[in-house]
This record gives C-alpha cells, sequence and structure tokens, in this order.
C-alpha cells in the first residue's frame, strides 16, 4: 500500500508570513495539530505543529547560561524561536516529506524514528497532500482479502519479479499470514517473510517454504530444503 492511497490531499496550508496567534487559531477552530507552511508556488518550506508554539510558551532561555551555550548555533535558533512572532520564525525547517509513491511502511518508519506525527507528501516541490500517524493506523484497519492481494500483486510480482506467483500459497485470516510453497534461495524465503510482515494490516507471518539452494553457506551447496519461519508484521 502507497501513502498516496491513505494520505489527504485536501491539506490546510498557511504562509511563513502569518502570525502564531492565527496559527493556534487554526488548530483549535479544525481540531489539528500541525500544518504545512508553504510559499507562493505552494513549494514546501516547512511545518509549524503545536510543539512549536509550546516551545514559544517557554519564553526566552535564562540569562545565566554559559558563553559557550549563547555561541552554540542550535541555543542561537531557540532562541530566535523563542522570540519568533511569524510562522516562518518559529516552524521546523527543512520539513521532512515523503512522495506519494513511499510505501505506508516506510512512512511509518520514518514517524517512528524522527518521532513525528505528520509528514508533507510531496511530488517534485509541490504539495499534494498529508498523512498522518492516524492515517496510517487506519491503513493497518483491512480485510483479508485486500492483504492477500497486496501480497500476490506487490510482493510476489512487482517486487520480487516471481515468473509464477501462483507458486506461492498465500492464505490471510484475521490479519495472520501463512505461506507456503518453494523458493530458489534459502534468502529469497527469508526476503518474502519479511517484506509480507511490513504489509499494512499484517499481525503475524507463518511461512512453511522450501527452497532449493542455501546461499547462506559459503560454498552454496544445492539442497532441498523445508523449513517453519516466524515473522511479525514489524
Amino acid at each position: 500500500m502507497k501513502v498516496g492511497e491513505v494520505m489527504t490531499t485536501d491539506v490546510l496550508t498557511i504562509g511563513p508570513e502569518a502570525e502564531l496567534r492565527d496559527v493556534a487559531r487554526l488548530f483549535v477552530e479544525h481540531g489539528i495539530t500541525g500544518v504545512p507552511v508553504c510559499g507562493a508556488q505552494r513549494e514546501i518550506l516547512g511545518v509549524i505543529s503545536e510543539g512549536d508554539i509550546l516551545f514559544k510558551e517557554q519564553g526566552p532561555a535564562e540569562e545565566g547560561q554559559s558563553l559557550l551555550a549563547r555561541l552554540d548555533r542550535s541555543a542561537s535558533r531557540a532562541a530566535e524561536r523563542a522570540a519568533a512572532i511569524k510562522v516562518g520564525d518559529a516552524m521546523s525547517a527543512p520539513a521532512m516529506t515523503v512522495s506519494p509513491f513511499y510505501s505506508v511502511a516506510e512512512a511509518a518508519r520514518i514517524m517512528s524514528e524522527h518521532g513525528i506525527n505528520r509528514l508533507p507528501v510531496v511530488k517534485g516541490d509541490e504539495l499534494v497532500g498529508i498523512v498522518t500517524r492516524t492515517d496510517l493506523v487506519r491503513a493497518f484497519v483491512r480485510s483479508d482479502e485486500d492483504i492477500r492481494r497486496e501480497i500476490r500483486q506487490e510482493v510476489l510480482r512487482d517486487i520480487l519479479w516471481l515468473e509464477a506467483p501462483a507458486a506461492i500459497g498465500v492464505d490471510v485470516d484475521r490479519g495472520v499470514v501463512r505461506l507456503n510453497g518453494h523458493m530458489e534461495t534459502s534468502s529469497d524465503a527469508s526476503l518474502l517473510v519479511r517484506l509480507v510482515g511490513r504489509v499494512p494490516g499484517v499481525v503475524s507471518v507463518l511461512a512453511d517454504l522450501s527452497w532449493t539452494t542455501d546461499d547462506t553457506t559459503r560454498k552454496g551447496k544445492r539442497t532441498l530444503r523445508r523449513t517453519q519461519m516466524h515473522a511479525s508484521s514489524r
């Protein structure tokens, strides 16, 4: 599943010259916690969030800080944000963005690693949507048939390029995926399990797969192996 399938396209934005009071009012009126900051051509300049406004409410740094701290660039930037009146001075920039062609799993990884709640979605420099944690959670609630279809079409055919994807059995029951069949190498079998585990809606993966070549050994001895493989969804 791609970001473009779950993102919101009707995106509220604000310009860098707007005042922070206007942003706070926008958040309250629309029940949101952040918006992209865009230029005249809808190019993304940054993101302003509740966190940026709360930073402003903390007030300026205490005067007793050390000379080293005052000279530090991050401290200087913090002082600018604390004194900010306009959005452009308080926003987080540059904005972390994703393409609509990113996978939902990749967007989730970026949000988790960087502790952010939303990602502007861009094509080139133009803002085309926004994806939030709520959107990603919603993507997790999918029918078993949707999950099975994505595994067959996107994982087996588009990513792994299996000439006969039907040779791999895929059964899904309440998000639990069971795989069975034959792969060329043990590495392919392991990769399949990992990729299926990243499909939105997958709770766990149980795989009963055989392979012709165990390519994890240095000699690459050709054998026929069958093993039970288990993986969590992430």
